[in-house]
């Protein structure tokens, strides 16, 4: 038991993503090795609603928006709504949806991670954060990297369909006093699953956060991921997934419908936040959405359960 609850069985005892040995490893090694075999996987059985595992797509041109049926063309701009209105407020929006628990399981996304150049490298990272606007995830992986590695070359692309959520990562950037104007980070408006103006083969680690579930097709954003990434290239996604222990998941779901009533009271908002938590009811769970992080072509696939799987690390490797 971990950071907010790790839940995930082990063979061995398990440092970060690399380990101490392979700090030595050229940029290609770095990718290739972060996954290798022998890391521990999450198998436990995990408990699944029926719910979750209807198709995202229906055969007429239509998918899920939370509990409603609509059309494919129409999703990306009522997904596109709901982030404008929660924009101002998304940390506190995920502090709610998430007991406040979501700044820990961030903290451990990247700390597992571990990004960064290494020393003996004079090639720097590519890093591509997807459904990033806010810019919590992007610039915690850019300040790791300085801190732990005094890498200050590497590069990210901070991408969101939403303008609005992009706004809020910039006025982050200018608070932070770093990554505003740096040369090395470019905020780019980007329908995640068709990237049109990242080049493929380009991105040597992708990372998406609490975002996957807003795709309009979950399987054509990865296999985006998969097109970007060069050989070697590392998926890793930070979701809300399916809790393991039926009490606990009966437990949670008593919160969740709880959670539009506090978004109308915090945030005048009681409509988003029901979305919200109906898209996180619809979201696979942790071996499905595995399934199809190997049906894009990844390899190497494996994810941690984390506070008894109220989400899930997901990670894949291009090879």
């Amino acid at each position: 038991m971990g950071i907010a609850g790790v839940s995930i069985k082990s063979t061995k005892k398990e440092e970060n993503l690399i380990g101490n040995k392979q700090l030595t490893l050229s940029v290609r090694s770095y990718r290739a090795a972060m996954f290798k075999p022998g890391l521990s996987r999450a198998s436990t059985k995990v408990f699944t609603r029926s719910l979750a595992n209807k198709a995202p797509l229906g055969n007429n041109g239509t998918t899920h928006f939370g509990s409603k049926t609509v059309l494919v063309e129409e999703k990306a701009k009522m997904v596109g709504d709901v982030f404008s209105s929660v924009a101002t407020k998304y940390d506190l929006m995920n502090d709610i949806m998430s007991v406040g628990i979501h700044r820990l399981w961030k903290s451990h996304f990247i700390n597992k991670l571990d990004p960064g150049k290494r020393p003996n490298s004079n090639v720097p990272l590519n890093f591509i954060d997807v459904a990033g606007g806010s810019g919590d995830i992007a610039f915690g992986i850019l300040d790791y990297a300085s801190r732990k590695f005094e890498d200050n070359v590497s590069t990210m692309d901070v991408v969101d369909i939403n303008p609005d959520m992009l706004k809020e990562g910039e006025k982050r950037a200018i608070n932070l006093g770093r990554y505003h104007n740096d040369p090395r980070v470019k905020f780019m408006v980007q329908d995640a699953e068709k990237l049109e103006k990242i080049e493929s083969n380009s991105k040597d680690i992708y990372t998406v956060s609490f975002g996957t579930r807003n795709f309009t097709n979950i399987q054509n954003g990865l296999n985006t991921a998969y097109r970007v990434l060069r050989p070697g290239g590392i998926f890793y996604c930070l979701e809300f997934s399916k809790i393991e222990n039926k009490l606990l998941d009966f437990g949670y779901q008593q919160w969740a419908k709880m959670l539009p009533v506090f978004g109308s009271i915090v945030a005048n908002d009681y409509e988003s936040y029901q979305y919200l938590v109906e898209s996180i009811e619809r979201f696979p769970d942790q071996e499905t959405f595995k399934s199809m992080i190997e049906k894009a072509g990844f390899t190497s696939t494996g994810y941690e359960s984390l506070s008894f799987g109220i989400c899930a690390i997901h990670w894949g490797i291009k090879i």
